[in-house]
């Protein structure tokens, strides 16, 4: 049986689903760590929110290309 090659890298729409909801996560996230006062909660919120824009910007250039 062959290797499915989609099966190796992920598709450009799964990658920006995926960030979406890392950016969504992180936005929750950051609202739950400043509404109880936690900056290192709201800090990680951040990061995750900018790993999820990353990544759906990923997604937008493997549909550029057709990946």
């Amino acid at each position: 049986m062959k290797n499915n090659p989609s099966t190796d890298i992920k598709s450009g729409t799964q990658d920006e689903v995926e960030g979406s909801v890392k950016n969504l996560a992180g936005q929750v996230k950051e609202g739950v760590g400043r509404a109880v006062g936690n900056p290192r909660l709201e800090a990680e919120g951040n990061s995750d929110q900018l790993k999820g824009n990353v990544q759906k910007k990923v997604g937008q250039i493997k549909k550029v290309f057709d990946q």
